[in-house]
């Protein structure tokens, strides 16, 4: 299924139907988990997702705060597969509960979109993407802020694939989306909701 084209830049509400799977997507420091904090109110510092109303929101800080003192002792390449197994196993078993999920996703990665879009057409339910395109200074301005700074070849890797994923997604040949929304920072800051249907 074909994803339908970017919305425009000006968007303040996102609508989804009931049990839908909406990932915030893009670099890493673009902002997605500053997104979720104030559309959501999360601190930060939660172990585990997050309901809001019928929503259950689910950020990889949850997993990385679980693990921290169980994996402290591990350098972080040994500890980031392991948090990042769990982000995306909370992110599965929501989804196949049949919950309404926003979650933060490494957006750069291709097969985890295709994955978890095909795991969210097992429960019945569409996946819907919100890229926040930042350039890569800003991105990583927002690395520097939370003190976590992608190694640069990682990050480069990154950047190469971000920006394929954004032509695509601009247009609406970005599978298998349901529907893709692509926002810049300061559309991002006008975001004031992300509502979903009754069941």
């Amino acid at each position: 299924m074909a994803a339908t084209p970017a919305c425009p830049p000006s968007v303040e509400d996102l609508t989804y139907p009931a049990a839908s799977l909406v990932l915030i997507t893009g670099l890493p420091g673009a902002g997605k988990s500053t997104l979720l904090d104030r559309l959501y109110g999360l601190r930060g510092d939660e172990t585990g997702p997050v309901t809001a109303g019928d929503t259950v929101v689910i950020d990889s800080r949850q997993a990385r705060a679980w693990w921290a003192p169980r994996l402290a002792p591990l350098p972080p390449r040994l500890r980031t597969p392991i948090v990042h197994a769990t982000h995306m196993a909370r992110i599965v078993s929501a989804v196949l509960r049949g919950r309404t999920v926003v979650a933060h996703s490494r957006g750069t990665w291709p097969h985890i979109v295709y994955g978890l879009a095909w795991i969210a057409r097992l429960s019945g339910a569409g996946m819907h993407l919100v890229m926040l395109d930042v350039d890569p200074r800003t991105a990583r301005e927002g690395q520097l802020s939370r003190g976590r700074v992608v190694a640069p070849a990682l990050f480069a890797r990154h950047c190469r694939r971000w920006q394929r994923l954004v032509a695509r997604a601009r247009t609406g040949t970005l599978p298998p989306a349901a529907s893709v929304t692509v926002l810049d920072r300061p559309a991002a800051d006008l975001l004031r909701a992300i509502t979903f249907g009754k069941r």
